[in-house]
């Protein structure tokens, strides 16, 4: 068995229709597949991000048992090339903060909370200026950090 990459990332919405409008401003295209559900009123939508990746926007009535509502668990980072500006568009389209800019060594992320209750997390994985390189190893990649320090 071998995890070849990242696949699609499922958020779930109540309302399908507004969470596709919303992504669709933000990733500049619409979805490339839409699923009808009960009354025509669209319950699943597919979008294409970057040359492999695909986001999904789904019901959250259908969500299995126990998915929680609203952020929370595992966080997907999206690479950005300008994580100040992706922000600051972000916020001017309704987002909440969920982490503050951090830096790890070469890389800072920062994630914040769709209009939907997601999670969109960002990471910068160079030339962001909270990034430290003093703990960046062989290409970037941060060596650890003695305990104490």
């Amino acid at each position: 068995m071998s995890l070849r990459g990242f696949a699609t990332l499922i958020y779930w919405a109540d309302d399908v229709p507004a969470a596709a409008d919303w992504y669709t401003e933000l990733l500049g295209a619409g979805p490339y597949f839409t699923r009808p559900g009960p009354g025509g009123r669209t319950s699943y939508a597919k979008f294409r991000v970057g040359d492999q990746a695909e986001l999904a926007l789904a019901d959250r009535a259908v969500a299995p048992a126990g998915t929680v509502s609203g952020p929370g668990g595992a966080v997907m980072h999206w690479r950005v090339d300008d994580l100040d500006a992706t922000l600051a568009r972000l916020t001017s389209m309704g987002t909440r903060e969920y982490q503050p800019l951090t830096p790890h060594g070469p890389v800072v992320t920062a994630s914040v909370i769709d209009p939907f209750g997601n999670l969109i997390g960002l990471l910068q994985p160079e030339g962001h200026p909270l990034a430290d390189f003093r703990r960046g190893g062989a290409a970037g990649r941060p060596e650890p950090v003695p305990a104490g320090t």
